[in-house]
């Protein structure tokens, strides 16, 4: 504990450099592997968010992490999130990789069943409700439980409007 308070300049310096390098990184990679590295496509990207997140801090924090081993270990993640994007565009690899979007409300009718498997309760689903300007249960077409954990309300003022079945391809209801 008494070494909060203590400035070793050797640290500090080691810290500067090292946070400065690993953001050259960071850039360099990004502008290699595109925006979706940063994205919340699929819970895999969601998780590689989160790992960049903790590797850059232990590369930055750590006196027991180099930088060159904290580049390359972000290389390599950067690395597979490129290719399990690519391996996406085969259905086996979604199945493995991927949560399948799950459908909360098939228009005003609450899918409670859904709502437990989602581990999602009532209250959260008025919240989302409210927060996407619902005014009356007869306005929801659908709500979805996307695969990234987000909740998607398609609704609408206009009782004549219906759901186009191309947005709720792949939904399980």
């Amino acid at each position: 504990m008494e070494k909060w308070f203590v400035f070793d300049l050797e640290s500090f310096v080691a810290i500067v450099l090292t946070a400065i390098g690993i953001y050259i990184a960071i850039i360099v990679y990004t502008r290699i592997a595109g925006k979706r590295s940063f994205s919340k496509m699929s819970s895999f990207d969601f998780a590689m968010t989160v790992a960049l997140g903790s590797m850059i801090a232990t590369t930055v924090l750590s006196k027991s992490v180099s930088l060159w081993e904290g580049v390359v270990g972000l290389g390599i993640v950067y690395i597979l999130q490129i290719l399990v994007a690519i391996l996406r565009r085969y259905k086996i690899v979604r199945d493995v990789v991927d949560n399948a979007p799950l459908m909360l409300m098939d228009g005003k009718n609450i899918l409670h069943h859904n709502l437990k498997k989602a581990r999602v309760t009532e209250e959260d689903l008025r919240s989302k409700l409210r927060e996407a300007n619902v005014l009356r249960l007869k306005e929801v077409r659908a709500v979805i439980f996307e695969a990234t954990g987000d909740i998607s309300v398609l609704h609408t003022g206009d009782m004549d409007e219906e759901l186009e079945d191309w947005l709720i391809k792949g939904v399980d209801r």
